[in-house]
């Protein structure tokens, strides 16, 4: 019986000496912490010319384009420029003024409202006014910051025939850290729709 000690006793003695000097001398740091990155391709704009009362460059990474009539009181349409990449899209939708200032009124209404909406659950909804009165598209760019369904939105107008309203959606849920990279591209996107934006 006390050989089988023995035995024992020193059988664990060599198996915990050899895990010791096994482990070595090396200082191990944890790795620092990592970002999720994200390369999109860079943006490739092209004319976009639709049977719509207005024009604009679209990005490329936008592979489906819909357009179709809406029911409305003045003349209105939708267009939906999806991006498969990013798993998102831009909605617009164009309606008639018709040279009714309680038209203008309305639309702007309804346009500030959907904004204001999403208060309560933004951080923040910096506003960037825009103008172009050489052809004449006058807005504001919102965006909005925070785990919302839309973080940015738009609308233009030449405040007497014209008037159009966008904004970006996701089909995920809205979690403000892991959509930011793909909303910053595509309200970049929104941006330039702005900026290249024709009446007809």
């Amino acid at each position: 019986m006390k050989t089988n000690l023995s035995y024992y006793f020193k059988s664990f003695l060599f198996l915990y000496a050899f895990l010791f000097f096994s482990c070595g001398d090396e200082d191990y740091v944890p790795k620092p912490k990592a970002e999720l990155r994200l390369d999109y391709p860079k943006a490739i704009y092209t004319s976009i010319n639709l049977e719509l009362p207005f024009a604009f460059e679209k990005n490329l990474l936008a592979t489906n384009v819909q357009a179709k009539n809406l029911k409305a009181p003045t003349e209105s349409y939708g267009v939906n420029l999806e991006y498969p990449l990013l798993n998102g899209t831009i909605f617009l939708t164009y309606k008639a003024i018709g040279s009714d200032e309680k038209n203008l009124k309305d639309f702007l209404r309804d346009a500030q409202k959907f904004t204001l909406e999403h208060t309560k659950k933004a951080d923040e909804i910096p506003a960037y006014p825009y103008e172009n009165s050489e052809r004449k598209v006058y807005g504001v760019l919102s965006e909005v910051k925070g785990d919302v369904a839309s973080p940015a939105q738009f609308y233009v107008t030449d405040s007497v025939n014209h008037f159009l309203t966008g904004s970006v959606y996701f089909k995920a849920k809205p979690n403000y850290d892991s959509i930011l990279p793909a909303a910053n591209y595509l309200q970049k996107d929104i941006i330039h729709i702005m900026e290249t934006l024709k009446w007809k």
